[in-house]
């Protein structure tokens, strides 16, 4: 049975994969891209991303997103979308649910503060570590480090690089030199991304009464929604509302990205996946949507993720960070030894420490820095 039977003829196949690093068997039940996704599914990096921050840190409140539940939200809004556009929702599937997996603890805020540290040794950035993970750092198989996920799949999750990584990176960093363009599977990844965080950040804003409906009313995509569910449900509660409002706000970035995409992919005549590489970004949204995508973003960071009780966070949380980067590269023996570099090689080490680091949950980063820096831890 072709499982990919349906797909365009520009879409990712499995079979026409450009394969693993470590040659393997071809899997007897499923396609390579449900492979990666089951592994990356019951890899340990996976896990740990139910106590790693989105916005608020986990113990802030149970119902607030972690990267965990962000994952999950940004691959069923992918599969939706490949769904329609005959696209292959295994491939935009597994992207998603690994696209997190480097991220630090705290958030955004926590990755700033581990490129900071890493500034004299090639910087640090989520992506990166993200294909560090399945590539070099899960340790589940006799065979090779990580998780040895097909191309694509590794494509999807390199969504930026410099020349200078891209350099070091072999085949899967070759397309930032060539200026070449990923998947249209890894591109479909990225803007659900966009389209879970902007409209589920709201959500939890409102949640946490940091945002109030009335700053958002005056964001033209939340305000005409907001509108739409008063006038189809008079007198409706809050919670329900600000439900319904982001529900139609998903739906219409959906809607608007298929369509737009649509027309962008039939102007392009594409034949094949080789086609979508030489061609210019076909996943987007349209000019108008893509304005109200952008006001929405800047909406979110000037009164939410630049708030000042989010911001007394994301102080503690570099603070905590850089203090711990700091005590490892001053005594790497307070590292388990296999963290530690005992050639002294003192840009080696320092990756070893960002590995650590990036690899801890919020709360485990939290007590790591009580065990550390507070007497009565001893």
């Amino acid at each position: 049975m072709n499982l990919e039977a349906h797909l365009a003829p520009y879409a990712a196949h499995s079979a026409e994969s450009r394969g693993r690093r470590f040659p393997e068997p071809a899997p007897a039940s499923r396609t390579e891209f449900q492979r990666d996704r089951d592994r990356i599914i019951h890899s340990t990096a996976f896990r740990r991303l139910e106590y790693k921050t989105q916005v608020f840190i986990n113990h802030e409140g149970d119902l607030f997103r972690t990267r965990l539940t962000h994952s999950i939200e940004v691959a069923q809004i992918a599969r939706s979308i490949a769904r329609n556009l005959r696209l292959n929702e295994d491939l935009v599937e597994a992207i998603s649910l690994a696209h997190d997996l480097g991220h630090t603890p705290f958030g955004h805020a926590g990755q700033e503060a581990l490129n900071a540290c890493m500034k004299d040794y090639g910087g640090f950035e989520h992506n990166l570590q993200s294909l560090r993970v399945v590539d070099a750092l899960e340790h589940r198989y006799g065979a090779f480090d990580g998780l040895n996920l097909v191309f694509e799949t590794r494509e999807g999750i390199l969504k930026h690089c410099s020349l200078i990584n891209a350099a070091k990176l072999g085949d899967v960093g070759q397309r930032f030199i060539d200026r070449k363009q990923p998947s249209l599977e890894a591109q479909l990844a990225n803007l659900a991304d966009e389209i879970a965080y902007n409209n589920h950040d709201v959500d939890d804003g409102l949640r946490s009464g940091l945002l109030t409906t009335a700053q958002l009313d005056q964001i033209d995509i939340y305000g005409r929604h907001r509108r739409q569910v008063e006038a189809a449900y008079p007198g409706i509660d809050g919670r329900r509302a600000i439900h319904e409002t982001i529900r139609r706000m998903i739906n219409a970035l959906i809607v608007d990205l298929i369509n737009s995409s649509e027309q962008q992919i039939h102007a392009a005549q594409l034949q094949s996946i080789d086609d979508v590489r030489n061609a210019g970004p076909l996943i987007r949204f349209s000019d108008a949507m893509s304005v109200e995508a952008v006001l929405l973003k800047r909406f979110l960071r000037e009164n939410l993720y630049q708030h000042y009780q989010v911001n007394r966070m994301t102080s503690k949380a570099r603070r905590i960070v850089s203090e711990l980067f700091s005590a490892f590269m001053q005594e790497p023996t307070l590292l388990a030894p296999n963290y530690q570099v005992p050639s002294g090689d003192e840009a080696l080490q320092a990756r070893k420490v960002a590995d650590y680091i990036a690899g801890m949950t919020d709360r485990y980063a939290m007590r790591e820095h009580r065990r550390l820096f507070l007497v009565d831890e001893i």
